[in-house]
């Protein structure tokens, strides 16, 4: 069985406490925080996801899902360190060179949280292979990361195979998380493809039972 990482970037403000309370309660496995910078990405919700975050830890024992998609990567790690989230995921795209990304990793590390690399849709496998020794997850994104509610593009579905089939050939335990369009007509054929960790986000958002949305999923 995989496990759900409930995406809350369309988690209304005003009911969000609640919200994240029901989520816990209906058997989500991680609580998946976007965090955008309005560069790397457009959309900004660095604000908003932050302020999620902690009213989260402050309520919830359920691990923090981290998903950095800035430019910025050691400034919002150190930003998210004091809320010990369980795994931070940085983007390949977003590192000057592979010096760049094995520092942000070791340094993830270095303050006991799981590290994780995500890639867009156009980036090739073979430019992470290198790291994944070192990596606690991979993060393969099933749409363009900076906005909710697209849908799966299939041919990224090939990728999740060739990963995983390095990952069992090279006896590598990293996991392997996909993120986008996931939604229980698409889920199947990420888990066929040897996904761990699926992130959800509007499916289970504005399902009327997050209970059955996730067990769907799951």
């Amino acid at each position: 069985m995989i496990e759900i990482s409930t995406s809350i970037l369309t988690v209304k403000k005003e009911s969000s406490t609640k919200t994240f309370y029901d989520l816990e309660v209906a058997g989500t496995d991680y609580y998946h925080i976007d965090v955008m910078d309005g560069k790397f990405v457009e959309k900004n919700t660095e604000k908003m996801m932050y302020e999620y975050a902690n009213i989260i830890k402050q309520m919830s024992n359920l691990p923090l899902d981290v998903h950095l998609m800035v430019e910025n990567v050691k400034e919002n790690i150190d930003r998210y360190l004091p809320l010990n989230p369980s795994i931070i995921t940085f983007h390949y795209e977003a590192c000057k060179n592979d010096e760049e990304v094995l520092r942000h990793i070791k340094y993830i590390k270095e303050n006991g949280i799981k590290p994780s690399i995500s890639i867009k849709p156009a980036t090739n496998i073979e430019k992470i292979k290198r790291f994944l020794p070192m990596l606690h997850m991979v993060l393969i994104m099933t749409v363009e990361p900076g906005k909710g509610g697209q849908k799966l593009i299939p041919e990224t579905v090939e990728k999740v195979k060739e990963l995983k089939k390095y990952l069992e050939e090279n006896n590598l335990d990293t996991y392997i998380e996909v993120d986008g369009g996931v939604n229980k007509e698409t889920v199947k054929m990420v888990k066929e493809a040897g996904i761990d960790i699926a992130v959800a986000g509007s499916s289970i958002i504005s399902a009327e039972d997050f209970k059955k949305a996730i067990n769907e999923l799951k």
